[in-house]
């Protein structure tokens, strides 16, 4: 049975999740931020038996990078709260699943989401293994689900049994009772900015990163379809002959998309909703064969690469990869 709420809902209340976590052998992602840092609070009010880790990540060498101050930060929470501290080195696996899937995404012409595989593939993936491995009960993670964040969009990848048995327990606060709950219990992170980086880039935008790795010499590996550009918005692209098409609206005639490597909590006859951008509007619509059919025009155009998720009011009923 489940010692926490339905994550892939994040619908139920966080006091299930932190009831059922007492006397629980629990490693919290301690990222250096105020949402895992309450989070791990909580589970330590509750009895738990806490452990914080630091999820070491890849680093673009010669770049700007902050992964030495974000774990400093992550000890001092950990001393804060009198709870053992870890750091796992998961470079080897950002950097073969979340790096390298990233540079050969864009060289083709897709835009990937990179936060959805270095949730997949590090975060419940190598870090997962790496507390089932050291005898932990479970993992924690500081995600949540509301107000305009929505961080299910970034999840819909993870296996539903490992997403099911993971604790999240800010999932359902709004984010300034995060910040309040910080200043509560006093602890040394509660008036952080929130970090504005890419999962495993942190200061280093991820155009700054590809024109390093690809160059900048062709304008169509760099754009994303619906990108603001000057003259309008990238309708379309062709990175064979480094062209980009503009339109000057970024309003959309079609109604369906294609995907792949869907990813499925629930059955997709249940869906009743789509998004393909992350804070973006969610359109009906019905899920038939791959494709997801909109009843009405996307407000703008789907990039290829990008993930598609799907939900049933406020249930994650999966996602998927859009190919076209």
């Amino acid at each position: 049975m489940p010692n926490v709420l339905v994550v892939y809902t994040f619908c139920m209340a966080r006091q299930l999740a932190v009831d059922n976590a007492r006397g629980k052998r629990i490693f919290v992602g301690l990222s250096g931020g105020v949402d895992s840092a309450v989070s791990a609070t909580l589970l330590k009010e509750a009895r738990a038996e806490v452990t914080g880790v630091f999820i070491k990540g890849w680093y673009p060498p010669g770049m700007p990078c902050t992964w030495g101050e974000e774990r400093r930060d992550a000890m001092r929470v950990a001393a804060r709260l009198h709870i053992p501290f870890r750091t796992f080195d998961a470079g080897a696996e950002y950097k073969k699943s979340v790096i390298d899937y990233l540079v050969a995404e864009y060289r083709t012409g897709r835009t990937p989401n990179p936060d959805v595989m270095c949730n997949r593939e590090v975060k419940f993936g190598a870090f997962y293994r790496y507390a089932m491995d050291n005898r932990a009960d479970t993992i924690a993670m500081g995600h949540y689900r509301s107000g305009e964040k929505d961080q299910s969009y970034f999840l819909w990848a993870v296996p539903k049994d490992i997403l099911n048995a993971t604790i999240f327990p800010v999932g359902n606060l709004e984010k300034n009772k995060v910040r309040a709950l910080a200043k509560k219990f006093n602890l040394p992170v509660a008036e952080k900015k929130d970090s504005q980086g890419v999962c495993f880039l942190g200061a280093v935008s991820v155009k700054e990163f590809l024109e390093k790795e690809l160059g900048n010499d062709n304008p169509a590996i760099l754009y994303t379809i619906g990108q603001r550009v000057l003259g309008g918005y990238v309708a379309n692209k062709n990175v064979e002959k480094g062209k980009i098409t503009v339109s000057k609206t970024r309003t959309s005639s079609m109604q369906e998309v294609h995907f792949t490597d869907a990813n499925w909590f629930n059955n997709s006859s249940t869906v009743q909703e789509a998004q393909y951008r992350y804070r973006g509007p969610r359109c009906a619509g019905r899920v038939e064969n791959n494709r997801f059919i909109s009843t009405e025009p996307f407000p703008d155009i789907p990039a290829p690469g990008q993930s598609i998720v799907f939900y049933r009011g406020d249930e994650m009923v999966g996602g998927g990869i859009i190919t076209s």
